[in-house]
């Protein structure tokens, strides 16, 4: 039988029903014992990292996190489940993605309805997800599994607050469906990030948002208290407003780095348009360019980049974004 160990760290998936609203009240091992089927696909052991809703989740959190992964591959496991909060665990599964060198595949999966509501949902999820970490076309990589669909962790995107389908992968699509029939591979599953060589961000980095008639006041004021880099959450293809791309621009002057992505759904960016605040102008400037990778995906890469390279090597971290041949 396959050798899975399941890392529990709290979320909707082991929370319950309390007088101030559902939190964490199962652990790892109530989460399998709840699901009897996984004996037929695999031997299963838990290790608990944390008990917390993910909104609540440090980076040391994830980081303890790829230390667990890293020593379980170590011990010869075969795979890896985390049961994990929906809200921030495509972030934490990006991040394992990049730091995690252990050719063994990590399978996040949680769920939208707590343990003690009709329907729920989070047995199925894990039942899923031990399955993919059980099956030996899957040998390296970070995952989420959920709704019956495989996502690689550099793709996937939260797209639905409360639906039991929450996940998406945009530009992608899933790495897999499971179905009737068992595990249909829609590609060849592996790690589609370039790796970083660190497993903990000490780095400070801000996630700065632009819209209509957005002001450059809080890229300032974080500059001003210090902050190690900037993400700017961009319209369209890469632009903001005149007075944050001047913000931009002093930023970088005085070498605090700055990272474009766009705040779209799906899409990357790129540089076009000239005037204060456009795309174009903001390259000029310096700015690094994040490609098709969202804001909350690029802050993580940033943060792990100027903690591993010194800070004029940083922007190549962004040059390669997808663990694809070339």
């Amino acid at each position: 039988m396959p050798q899975v160990r399941v890392l529990s760290t709290g979320g909707t998936i082991a929370s319950t029903a309390g007088p101030s609203g559902a939190t964490p009240s199962k652990d790892g091992d109530d989460l399998v014992a709840a699901v009897p089927q996984l004996t037929a696909i695999a031997d299963t052991d838990v290790e608990s990292i944390c008990d917390e809703l993910s909104f609540h989740l440090s980076f040391s959190n994830v980081a303890s996190l790829a230390r667990a992964v890293e020593r379980a591959a170590d011990e010869g496991v075969d795979g890896v489940v985390v049961t994990h909060g929906t809200d921030t665990m495509e972030e934490s599964a990006y991040y394992l993605d990049l730091v995690v060198e252990a050719t063994v595949p990590v399978v996040f999966t949680g769920a939208q309805r707590p343990a003690d509501r009709p329907g729920a949902d989070g047995p199925a999820n894990l039942l899923q997800a031990v399955r993919v970490a059980a099956d030996d076309r899957f040998v390296d990589g970070s995952y989420i599994t959920f709704g019956n669909l495989v996502h690689a962790a550099r793709w996937v995107t939260k797209a639905r607050a409360g639906r039991p389908d929450a996940y998406a992968s945009p530009d992608a699509g899933p790495v897999a469906e499971i179905t009737a029939d068992g595990l249909s591979l829609r590609r060849d599953p592996r790690s589609e990030s370039v790796s970083l060589p660190t497993v903990e961000t000490t780095a400070r980095v801000e996630l700065i948002p632009s819209g209509l008639a957005v002001d450059g006041r809080q890229l300032e004021r974080a500059v001003a208290d210090g902050v190690d880099g900037l993400v700017l959450a961009a319209s369209g293809i890469g632009n903001t407003t005149p007075e944050v791309g001047d913000a931009v621009a002093d930023a970088i002057d005085i070498g605090v780095p700055v990272v474009v992505a766009t705040r779209c759904f799906d899409g990357a960016v790129g540089a076009r348009y000239g005037g204060p605040g456009g795309s174009q102008t903001l390259r000029d400037h310096g700015a690094i360019p994040a490609g098709d990778l969202p804001p909350w995906k690029a802050r993580i890469k940033l943060g792990l980049a100027l903690s591993a390279y010194d800070s004029e090597d940083v922007s190549k971290a962004f040059e390669r974004q997808r663990g694809t041949p070339e």
